[in-house]
This record gives C-alpha cells, structure tokens and sequence, in this order.
C-alpha cells in the first residue's frame, strides 16, 4: 500500500493503542509540509526561495493529495505574494483533517469518539492495520540507524521530521542524539535530484519559522 508523506507522519504521531495524537503542532505542520513536499515531487508545485508556484493543476490520482492541490491552486490565484510558510499557516488544520480521514478509509486507523470529563466530545484514531507503520519504522531505521541510502521520499520524510523536531516520533527508544547527526545529513538533501533538494530545504526553513513562531505566540 502506497501512502503519501504526509499519511506517515500521521500514523506515527498518533499512538497505537489510545489513538492519541502525541507532538500534536510540531506533528501539525510536518502534514502540512509532507503534501506540499509531495505535490513538489510529483511536479505539481515549485517550492523556491520560500514561494509556491502551481506548475501543473491536472490531478495527481491521489485524492488526499488531489483536494490539497485544488485548494492550493486557489489560493495562489487569488493570492501575492505566495509564501511557503502562509500556505502552511493556512492549510495546516485541513491538512490533518483531510490526513487522518484519509487513513481511516485506508483502514490504516479506526475513529473513536468519546468526551473529555464527560463533557468536551473528542476524537481519537487508534490502529487498525500496522503493517503499513511498522514498514515504515524499519525503513526509517534502516536509514538513519544502519546507514542505508535513503531514496528521494524517505529523504524527504526525515527532513520533514528533522525539521519539526519529531526525531522521537520516528525513534522513541533511541536517544536524540544518537539519530539526529544523521538525520541531519539526510535532511541536506544529497541523495535528492535537484529539484527535490531545492524542495526539501524550503519546505524545512518554512517548518522551521512556523513552529518557531508557533511557540513563541504560546510562550507569550
């Protein structure tokens, strides 16, 4: 089963057993991020010195990805100039929304909805298949733990996670700094065409200035 960036990410920040969504901001903008970056692979948009371009609107067959594009490609018509980080800012809430209902009809997780205290009604998404995720951790570690060369979207998905500082999401029984080094390296982009490479540092600078300022708003 073929998942997008942006689908992992998710499925790694929601906890197995609870559905609990854990490093929920940080986690936040990496969705945001991973369809954006997706849609820059598959040639759709061009991420440059922090601006978007629509290059190609015809659908990608994805429908996660497809409803993002359309609603991009709005937004940049309407909008000047078109910033990566006011896209992210936008986008982000609908982009979790639109992610999470994407995995339930994958049967990826399971929607269960309940009440906080008995009052505040929540949502949460525990798993239901984990083939999906637990191919996706070892791809993960093969890389960054085994030093395996990543290809174009597992580069990709660590520079998402490196940026956002979800290092502990991808490996939670492993120290920081045993994995971020190399994390780091891969998030550089050098295994990457040129296109992709110019992608992946634009959408980490973006990620990196909107939870910057995300946590500065709550340290105020």
């Amino acid at each position: 089963m073929t998942v997008t960036l942006a689908e992992e990410v998710a499925l790694l920040s929601l906890d197995d057993a609870s559905g609990a969504a854990k490093e929920r901001s940080s986690a936040g903008w990496a969705v945001a991020g991973g369809i954006l970056l997706e849609l820059a692979m598959a040639g759709r948009v061009t991420v440059s010195d922090g601006r978007l371009a629509v290059t190609d609107p015809a659908p990608t067959g994805n429908a996660l990805l497809d409803g993002r594009l359309a609603r991009l490609e709005e937004w940049t018509r309407r909008k000047s100039p078109r910033k990566v980080a006011d896209w992210l800012t936008k986008d982000q809430s609908k982009a979790v929304a639109a992610t999470v209902e994407s995995l339930c009809e994958r049967g990826l997780v399971a929607e269960e909805r309940g009440k906080m205290l008995g009052l505040f009604p929540v949502r949460r998404y525990p798993e239901a298949d984990g083939s999906v995720e637990r191919e996706l951790r070892a791809r993960l570690t093969s890389v960054v733990v085994h030093g395996m060369e990543p290809d174009d979207r597992t580069s990709g998905l660590v520079a998402l996670l490196h940026a956002a500082k979800l290092d502990r999401l991808a490996f939670p029984d492993i120290p920081r700094k045993l994995v971020a080094p190399r994390m780091a390296r891969i998030a550089e982009g050098q295994w990457a065409g040129d296109g992709v490479r110019e992608a992946i540092r634009n959408m980490q600078a973006a990620m990196i200035a909107v939870t910057a300022a995300t946590a500065a708003t709550v340290v105020l």
